[in-house]
């Protein structure tokens, strides 16, 4: 029903396209990006100041405020992703920090390889390094980019999205290509309103609230805007065997268990709220000259579901899907009793000081959480940053001088919890310690137009630029990091006389057979690591880097641009980039363009200098991952060496057909090649006689046998192809209403060209080649007439592995042999508009319409299907990281915005 609604309604459009006159006509309020955007100015990827997306020599898709303002999703991440096919972000259900600040994608490489700004500026990072391991973070996994999410959408003229690398005009990052942020400033006043929630449970219900005012005075403006929107949790996922075995065998206790009646673990969307403000201003000084000022801030507030813990006594056998059993207990911690009296000093030849007394001084965290416990991970996120500068012209001469300060942290905590090694003393909450990333951005820009009596004045452009950036870690709870008096097991006596003591058990031994000892149990919190003091402080970067370009038109009909770019950094040293492009208009309606550069990312202070410990689910296994800098002794004994600048060469051809004023195409093919690609390591084993081997390096003990250690690395070189396929159709129909379609299409791969097998999975190098759908497009219309307005979208995502989490295998043909693909998929979103009273709008609609979900977890050997449950061992149905769209299903909403 869905797919014949989808193709009829298309075909209708498209055959109302080619019956009605079509003519050049005012974009319609509320119309699509590409739509309303066909001659607007570009300023991305350019020095000059008449380029428009049919003449630019590089991609660029020009997203309206309307466009962006019209999207459901409050996070501005979400919002980028409905509507640019290429850009990639999970929805992260449970991933640590990584759900609180995700990680996006675009042309399926990493979120610090996407260069950010605002106006033209750079945008900070996140204080954030995505650590977590699993497909969730698989494309941008080491990544530090910055946080789109803190960006409120009512803010926003339009978002230039660059689609080809600009490192020799705006510096590191800018691989992928360039998001950049303008803001708006015009008059009046813009307010609205929007609630929401999803079709299934009724539940994740939202409320958006923002606001614009904007006001010219004198020589100058002033616009602000302000968002705040909650969004509620959503539970896609069945409940543990453990916890059903719990219940049923306990009915009593059943309401101690977590999130009861729902799962005892929560998979879906975290519940969640934020503020977001925004300031733009400027003063014109003299005719030529003006002062600007622009800022953001932003707060969110987070709180994520982790594992569930059993208290589960002895083990259960469970049935699986297909054939077979599997035993599952509870937490060791739960299962153990904590003795409290230690041995008597005066008793040291029967019971040494080591030991303690079994007696009826003992402590169980049975007592607390009687049902098991499942953590809950607070995040905390605050985003500063502003910029003031003064630009000018003097005749043929123009110059740009800023300066820009940010700060960004995030506060990490958890409740609901408890540091097993503690034992009665444990805290049940903790503060993890704050990351913090401080930048300092200081830049001259020049260009001056030179007539040498070409078709155009030739654009000569230079300047030069000061970073320094800042990360800092403080230190948290000790308990949060710590190892309590119960990290090792002590021997265990009873008092046979008056302070005479035997050994309880058959050896003093307590990893011998037979032996009875007190508790043994991991250091740190359940679920996370906090900053210890041994890796708390600040560490910095500077750098500055000095540019010179030059852009005009030959001849008429062919125009060209050169860039060189310097850059120098104390850490590593130097890197020299450059950029050529080209655009020729062969005939009126048809333009080829080409671009050919070289690139480079250089490794923040925080890849560098990150240091946390979780507790992760690798595949259906827990165990204590921790991720230490390269300079530690920990990340050195497993082969650790300085991180040094990954580098990039872009490569891309394209076509521009234009053949009337409201039609217009773009072909473009593109391959990007980075070599010696930042990432984590693949994890290394952490056993006991590695332990007691190495004394000295205590981290080693800090993530305890069974775990693993990781840390960063340049381990592999990628390469990228690619091509985007835009169209775009504007008419006035013979009614006098307006239609505005737009098709858009990538088809986007990347590789592992080479690699180091120590460090680089298999399961990475699938997911880098397929975590994000190869293929992604996008259908859509806008119509309106008099105060109706209504928008469609059709949503293609091809099909997508996640290796990492659904271990999967090939054969010689490409084949599946192991694992799972999950199957492409259609998404519809729908939305009608009416206007009344001039100044008021009310809207209804819906994304994902048809209650469309990614396929299920399929049962295999590594990833089994538990018969009582029809879910994995944690409780997920649906693949983890949500996929391209999301495991939430329809959302519908109402919105009401005001307009003077």
């Amino acid at each position: 029903m869905k797919s014949m609604f989808t193709l009829g309604l298309a075909a209708v459009l498209t055959l109302a396209a080619g019956l009605s006159n079509a003519q050049t006509t005012p974009a319609p309020a509320g119309a699509t990006t590409s739509t309303n955007s066909l001659e607007e100015v570009v300023v991305t990827g350019t020095r000059r100041t008449d380029r428009t997306v049919t003449d630019s020599a590089s991609p660029v898709d020009i997203i309206s405020s309307a466009e962006l303002q019209s999207q459901p999703a409050a996070n501005m991440l979400d919002q980028v992703k409905n509507v640019v096919p290429s850009f990639f972000v999970g929805q992260n259900t449970i991933s640590d920090a990584s759900t609180i600040v995700r990680a996006p994608s675009l042309r399926g490489l990493p979120a610090d390889e996407v260069l950010v700004m605002m106006n033209g500026k750079r945008f900070n990072r996140s204080a954030l390094v995505q650590v977590y391991v699993g497909g969730d973070t698989a494309l941008s996994f080491g990544s530090q980019g910055s946080d789109l999410s803190s960006i409120p959408s009512i803010a926003i003229k339009n978002l230039q999205v660059l689609r080809d690398g600009a490192t020799a005009q705006y510096g590191s990052d800018a691989i992928a290509g360039v998001l950049n942020y303008g803001l708006r400033d015009d008059d009046g006043l813009d307010a609205s309103f929007q609630y929401g929630r999803y079709k299934d449970h009724s539940d994740g219900q939202s409320h958006q609230y923002g606001i614009n005012w904007g006001m010219h005075f004198g020589q100058g403006f002033l616009n602000l805007s302000g968002e705040y929107d909650t969004d509620g949790q959503t539970s896609r996922g069945v409940t543990r065997p453990t916890a059903v075995s719990f219940a049923q065998e306990n009915p009593e206790l059943a309401n101690t268990l977590p999130n009861y009646p729902l799962p005892a673990q929560i998979w879906g969307q975290s519940p969640s709220h934020s503020t977001k403000f925004l300031l733009n201003s400027g003063l014109d000084v003299g005719d030529t000259g003006k002062v600007y000022l622009f800022g953001n801030y932003a707060k969110s507030h987070t709180d994520e579901s982790f594992n569930f813990r059993s208290s589960l006594q002895g083990s259960r056998t469970y049935g699986l899907v297909g054939g077979g059993t599997d035993v599952e207990g509870g937490r060791s911690f739960f299962n153990e009793l904590y003795y409290g009296t230690p041995c008597p000093a005066a008793s040291a030849a029967t019971c040494p000081a080591n030991g303690y007394v079994q007696d009826t001084n003992t402590f169980s965290y049975l007592s607390i959480y009687p049902g098991g416990f499942t953590p809950r991970f607070v995040g905390d996120v605050t985003q500063l940053y502003g910029v003031a500068g003064y630009k000018g012209t003097a005749g043929a001469f123009g110059y740009d001088v800023s300066v820009g300060s940010s700060s960004n942290k995030v506060d990490l905590g958890m409740y609901d919890s408890l540091s097993p090694s503690y034992g009665a003393e444990s805290q049940l909450g903790f503060k993890f310690g704050d990351l913090i990333q401080k930048e300092t951005d200081a830049n001259l820009d020049m260009t001056y137009a030179l007539d040498l009596g070409m078709a155009s004045p030739l654009t000569l452009s230079g300047g030069a630029e000061y970073r320094k950036e800042q990360y800092t870690a403080e230190s948290g709870d000790v308990q949060s990091y710590g190892a309590g008096p119960y990290a090792i097991a002590h021997p265990l006596y009873t008092e046979t006389s008056p302070g005479v003591f035997a050994l309880v058990g058959t050896s003093a031994d307590c990893t011998a057979t037979g032996a009875v000892c007190t508790a043994a149990e991991s250091p740190a919190a359940s679920g996370y690591g906090g900053t210890s003091p041994t890796y708390a402080g600040t560490h910095s970067q500077n750098s500055h880097a000095f540019y010179l370009g030059a852009e005009g038109d030959v001849v008429k009909s062919l125009s060209m641009g050169v860039m060189a770019r310097y850059e120098n950094y104390e850490s590593f040293g130097s890197k020299t980039v450059w950029k050529f492009n080209t655009i020729w208009h062969v005939v009126d309606s048809v333009a080829l363009r080409a671009t050919l550069g070289t690139g480079f990312h250089a490794p923040s202070p925080g890849q560098s200098n990150v240091q946390v410990v979780t507790t992760s689910f690798v595949q259906g296994v827990s165990i204590q991952q921790g991720t230490f800098p390269v300079t530690s002794a920990v990340a050195q004994f497993y082969g650790a060496v300085p991180l040094k600048p990954e580098t990039s060469k872009n490569y891309g051809v394209g076509m521009v057909f234009t053949p009337m004023p409201n039609f217009t195409a773009t072909v473009d093919a593109y391959q990007i090649d980075v070599k010696d690609r930042i990432a984590l390591s693949q994890s290394f084993d952490v056993t006991t006689a590695i332990i007691n081997a190495n004394p000295g390096i205590p981290e080693l003990a800090q993530v305890g046998d069974g775990g693993t250690v990781q840390y960063f690395t340049n381990g592999f070189d990628t390469r990228t192809k690619g091509i985007d396929v835009v169209g775009t159709y504007r008419m006035l129909l013979e009614n006098g209403s307006n239609l505005g379609l737009t098709l858009a299409y990538n088809y986007n791969k990347s590789e592992v060209t080479k690699y180091n097998p120590a460090f680089v999975s298999t399961d990475f190098i699938i997911d880098v080649a397929h975590l994000a759908p190869n293929n992604r497009a996008t259908f859509t219309a806008n119509w309106t007439q008099g105060p109706i307005n209504v928008n469609f979208r059709e949503n293609y995502y091809g099909s997508w592995i996640d290796a990492n989490d659904y271990p999967t295998a090939f054969d010689g043909a490409g084949n599946i042999t192991a694992g799972q693909e999950f199957g492409a998929k259609f998404t519809t979103d729908l939305d009608a508009s009416y206007t009344f009273m001039d100044h008021y709008t009310a809207t209804i609609g819906g994304s994902n319409i048809f209650n469309t979900y990614p396929d299920k977890i399929q049962a295999t050997a590594s990833s089994p299907i538990y018969t009582l449950t029809n879910g994995q061992l944690d409780g997920s149905v649906y693949p983890r990281n949500g996929g391209p769209f999301g495991i939430n299903g329809a959302f519908y909403y109402a919105r009401l915005s005001v307009k003077f």
